[in-house]
């Protein structure tokens, strides 16, 4: 099953992971990166699969091999994806660059626009990106 994981990153530094559509299992997890929150996920999941094992019941569908989509708020997503130049990317958004490293800072928040736009550009980035051939 499908399900939309929301990465975000607070203020002292631990990346949070939640599932908002498991309706009833409360599924989220944190870590110290991106990739520890999402171990931590991975080990919840396990953590509810063998409960349900220990108690008789057939594990419910939605905890059953979940495949997550991941959304990153702006912090999380220039921490996890580091090699990416924010100045350069903010050229190509057409956003001034100072502006948007004050996002990957969290010093100020993007607003929906803005984050259309930013997810935008790197969507087409990824699209000239697949059609190098080298």
């Amino acid at each position: 099953m499908k399900h939309l994981a929301v990465i975000e990153l607070w203020d002292e530094g631990t990346y949070s992971i939640y599932v908002p559509d498991m309706d009833k299992h409360s599924l989220n997890a944190q870590g110290k990166s991106v990739e520890e929150a999402k171990q931590n996920l991975s080990r919840a999941i396990l953590d509810y699969k063998n409960m349900y094992n220990e108690i008789g019941k057939p594990v419910p569908a939605e905890i059953d091999n979940p495949i997550f989509e991941y959304k990153y708020d702006l912090a999380s997503f220039f921490d996890y994806f580091d090699w990416i130049n924010v100045s350069k990317l903010a050229v190509k958004a057409k956003i001034n660059a100072s502006l948007m490293r004050q996002y990957k800072n969290r010093i100020t928040f993007a607003s929906e626009k803005q984050t259309v736009k930013i997810q935008e550009t790197i969507h087409e980035l990824g699209k000239e990106l697949a059609a190098v051939r080298l």
